[in-house]
């Protein structure tokens, strides 16, 4: 019986259980050797009945190493750089965190932080990441980062807005996370904004490469609430963003409440009937994406479009030895002429495709579907693009 972290409800049996799968997603790797000796751990998923959070049990944090070689940065893509410039938008300007101390946690390279910052001549902001690499200072002071991680030690700051975007999943232990910030947060006025993956999308569309090691907490709709509420937050807003991809969650200090004081979370078995579901398909669904590579693979050489964890995924998944899959592109230029993590595929700039004979390219998120395929066009890549999203295998943009 494994304990939810979240509510403590024992869970029975894991949905999902993926054997020695490399435990960094975004992790930049010089050669095929390193790519494919990683470290590798168990993916062992439970789905709680109670509370309806996932969880992977066997998560271990001392495989990982967060650092300068770790590069999760998607603001190449300029549908993601749109959607961060709305979200910095909403915050400033339809939220009021105008003149404000602002910190945020795990801030990647910085640039949403900075974007807050630059949205008004009052704010200013820092950012806690290991992996940030840039200038310590900016702005004339009034952009800060550190290289080390968020803790207790951080109290002092008298943060007036919180940003903690995409963190809350790497976290075994999301409960302590949220009273962490809940300690720092004294001041009832403070805004708090966590961003972090929806599991009901997952779910409901069968992404079986949205589930990997680096992810070890997943929320739904109503478990990110019991979480708040748990920790001492009054939830103010919870909005789904990026196609439904996301949770968006909007707090404000309130009383920290005992598992028994808080409402179980509507719908919290919705998400254990979907998890059943997955498990039924989910060796159906590998089958079935590594039948459609092998088809497109007699047409042609194949890439995946994508050298994100879903991309990363999905390769480890369909294709670990490199039969099916020729390269991997991305728009990333810090990650071409890398490796991909656990089964060392080359990562390439788009233009690279015609050289390398590449006929076709699946896309594992359909975000970016449009942009892509306005990128070939641009570009006269003669190369079709799949939504592997799609279960047609005829699916294809052109």
């Amino acid at each position: 019986m494994r304990p939810c972290p979240v509510c403590e409800t024992p869970s029975r049996a894991p949905f999902l259980v993926r054997e020695s799968v490399p435990v960094h997603q975004n992790l930049l790797c010089d050669s095929v050797e390193a790519a494919r000796a990683l470290n590798r751990g168990r993916l062992e998923l439970h789905a709680c009945e109670y509370c309806g959070f996932v969880f992977n049990a066997a998560f271990d944090a001392s495989l990982l190493n967060y650092g300068a070689a770790y590069d999760n940065t998607q603001s190449c893509s300029p549908v993601f750089e749109a959607y961060l410039e709305r979200l910095a938008d909403q915050v400033v300007n339809d939220r009021g965190v105008r003149g404000k101390r602002i910190v945020e946690i795990g801030c990647g390279k910085g640039g949403f932080l900075r974007a807050l910052v630059l949205r008004d001549a009052g704010n200013r902001g820092v950012g806690f990441d290991p992996s940030y690499v840039g200038p310590e200072t900016d702005l004339d002071g009034r952009l800060r980062f550190e290289r080390r991680f968020y803790d207790a030690s951080c109290a002092g700051l008298g943060a007036e807005a919180i940003v903690c975007r995409h963190v809350i999943e790497h976290v075994p232990t999301p409960i302590a996370l949220l009273r962490l910030v809940r300690q720092t947060v004294t001041d009832g006025t403070a805004r708090v904004f966590f961003e972090t993956p929806a599991v009901e999308w997952i779910l409901e569309r069968d992404v079986i490469w949205d589930f990997f090691y680096e992810h070890c907490s997943y929320f739904g709709d109503s478990s990110i609430e019991y979480a708040f509420r748990r920790a001492g937050f009054e939830v103010e807003g919870n909005q789904r963003s990026f196609g439904g991809q996301y949770l968006w969650i909007e707090a404000r200090a309130g009383s920290e409440v005992g598992a028994d004081a808080v409402d179980v979370p509507a719908r919290a078995g919705h998400v254990a009937g979907l998890a059943q579901r997955f498990a039924a398909r989910e060796a159906e669904l590998v089958v079935e994406r590594r039948e459609r590579l092998e088809q497109f693979a007699a047409d042609g050489a194949v890439a995946i479009w994508g050298a994100g964890a879903k991309g990363v995924t999905l390769a480890n998944l369909i294709d670990p030895d490199r039969r099916l899959v020729s390269c991997v592109v991305d728009l990333n230029p810090n990650k071409q002429g890398h490796y991909l993590p656990g089964t060392g595929h080359p990562i390439v700039a788009p233009d690279r495709l015609p050289g390398l004979g590449v006929r076709t390219a699946v896309l594992t998120n359909p975000e970016y579907v449009a942009e892509n395929v306005q990128l070939l066009r641009n570009a006269a890549i003669d190369v079709r693009l799949v939504d592997f999203m799609q279960q047609d295998r005829n699916a294809l943009s052109h």
